[in-house]
């Protein structure tokens, strides 16, 4: 009776731990490309309220650094609490988690309000996560989707949410979640691990491993949508 409660081998094990992690990962992203619209605009919004005189590389500029201060933050924040002897492993994992979670909502809602600055927005769930995944994966993420956009002389964040066919989106979105799931699963694992030695170290890998993730979302949405235009759209206000 036992028998039924153990994996037949240790491959199935193995494929078993490796599946659990990456679900986990992918329902995350999954949330974090659902941010309504009407959220993103009001956010832009207040920021050009607060800065009238700011032209939209400036405003895109206070979004980066708005953009790198929560997940930074976050980043040491829960390194230094998953670091406490008194925490344990399990909460540790839980916090890490929560973590991650925020990260990807905080690089989902970045993105957009860039995109946004530059007149594009999409409530397409499909584009919005091949964005997210491809600011995500740096340079190899780009050259996916520039591969899929044909060489277009169009930044391919705005041909990935607008023109872009969605036979091209789905092709895009397999490759990208190929590559997110092996290399996001090995970049967070590594941190996670970081967060569980004692406390203070704990807080130094958080903060320095939030930190150059948060730089490179940026990078790539600099890569994404190109050059700020000169000005604002008209009708927006």
């Amino acid at each position: 009776m036992g028998g039924d409660l153990t994996p037949r081998d240790d491959g199935e094990a193995s494929r078993w731990e490796a599946y659990r992690p990456a679900s986990m990962l992918d329902a995350l992203v999954d949330r974090a490309v659902t941010i309504p619209s009407s959220t993103i605009r009001k956010h832009v919004d207040a920021v050009r309220r607060r800065n009238p005189e700011a032209s939209p590389a400036q405003v895109i500029q206070i979004l980066e650094k708005e953009y790198l201060r929560v997940v930074t933050t976050t980043g040491g924040a829960v390194g230094a609490a998953a670091a406490v002897p008194a925490v344990g492993t399990g909460t540790g994992v839980a916090l890490t988690t929560a973590d991650v979670a925020t990260f990807f909502a905080a690089s989902s809602a970045f993105s957009l309000a860039v995109a946004e600055v530059h007149g594009v927005r999409s409530d397409d769930v499909a584009r919005r996560r091949a964005l997210l995944l491809a600011s995500v994966l740096g340079a190899k993420g780009a050259k996916d989707v520039e591969s899929a956009v044909g060489g277009s002389a169009t930044a391919w964040g705005k041909v990935l949410l607008t023109t872009m066919p969605q036979g091209s989106v789905r092709k895009v979105n397999r490759a990208l979640a190929n590559s997110f799931l092996r290399r996001q699963l090995a970049k967070h694992g590594t941190l996670a691990l970081g967060r569980l030695v004692p406390f203070g170290v704990g807080a130094v890998v958080g903060l320095a491993g939030a930190r150059a993730l948060g730089h490179g979302v940026v990078a790539q949405s600099r890569r994404a949508f190109g050059l700020p235009p000169e000005r604002f759209a008209p009708d927006d206000a």
